[in-house]
């Protein structure tokens, strides 16, 4: 007979998810934020968009495996105890956050704030707007979101350039390096920013990067907020020569009367990317592979970390 499985999840949905394995599993409601209700649990699942810091609740605890619900794992390696595996959500916010990209672009090329702010006020306002079609767009980041971005932004009649830490041809497709990046920037018309954060790319978009984009360019960043130097770009925003549309912010949340917030160009989202109907079933279908991953004896799926 298969050993029982010990899983803690942090939310009844995960819960009822679970008891729908046919796999021996006992399902622990626990959220990392008290100490752990046993000292060992094959799989811990936190919270989505805790904070890093609950994971100082595993000391202590035996774990297989930590199934993070982010893609995004920056200053988790800080926190997680010696010899534990971390994977992350891969597979679970793609689709999501490549749906508000474009959704971003498409209000911002299209003046869409503008006509709200004119309904608000009781105005019709008509004008002429940029297309998103014929313009040329450069995607910084060609990993799992980049790629669902360009998938999605194929059927817009653009044209894409991709860049990335290091130049190479994947499925056909070339990809540019970081040393092409100034060129590269001043040829785009739409640049979009779906980077992890690491020392690398923390405040890649600096004054210098912002420099290199032309007059009214649009930025796009639904990856993470310091990799966008916010004063260098609330400089170039405030003068109006580029547009932004936000998802992510440094800090975060962006405070209450922050100067970001009234400019007419600038376009902010609070961190919604994955925050769809689509991501309680993705997680549930992906924390299931890995319990039944682990109950054959197999390697789980996304692992990112070993400490």
């Amino acid at each position: 007979m298969s050993s029982r499985l010990v899983v803690s999840v942090p939310d009844a949905y995960l819960v009822d998810s679970l008891a729908t394995l046919d796999v021996p599993v006992e399902i622990l409601d626990w959220r990392l934020d008290a100490p752990a209700p046993r000292d060992a649990i094959d799989i811990v699942v936190p919270r989505y968009m805790a904070p890093t810091s609950q994971l100082s609740f595993l000391r202590g605890v035996r774990t297989r495996l930590v199934q993070f619900q982010s893609i995004g794992y920056d200053g988790v390696a800080d926190v997680l105890p010696p010899g534990t595996i971390f994977a992350n959500a891969t597979s679970v916010h793609e689709a999501s956050t490549a749906e508000l990209a474009l959704a971003l672009i498409l209000a911002s090329q299209r003046g869409l704030p503008d006509y709200v702010r004119a309904a608000e006020r009781g105005r019709w306002e008509p004008d002429v707007r940029s297309s998103l079609a014929d313009r040329a767009v450069l995607l910084v980041g060609y990993g799992g979101v980049g790629r669902a971005i360009e998938q999605r932004l194929s059927s817009f009649e653009v044209d894409i350039t991709r860049v990335a830490r290091r130049a190479r041809r994947e499925d056909g497709l070339e990809v540019h390096g970081w040393d092409e990046l100034a060129e590269l920037l001043a040829r785009a018309e739409v640049v979009v920013l779906s980077l992890p954060l690491n020392d690398d790319t923390h405040h890649l978009v600096n004054s210098t990067f912002l420099s290199h984009l032309r007059d009214g360019a649009l930025l796009v960043n639904v990856g993470r907020g310091p990799v966008v130097h916010t004063e260098a770009l609330l400089r170039e925003a405030a003068s109006g020569r580029i547009r932004a549309t936000l998802d992510v912010v440094e800090p975060e949340p962006l405070p209450d009367g922050h100067p970001l917030f009234a400019l007419d160009n600038v376009l902010i989202s609070p961190h919604v990317g994955g925050a769809t109907s689509a991501m309680r079933p993705r997680m549930a279908r992906l924390v299931k592979t890995q319990v039944e991953r682990m109950q054959r004896g197999e390697e789980p799926i996304n692992v990112v970390l070993r400490t």
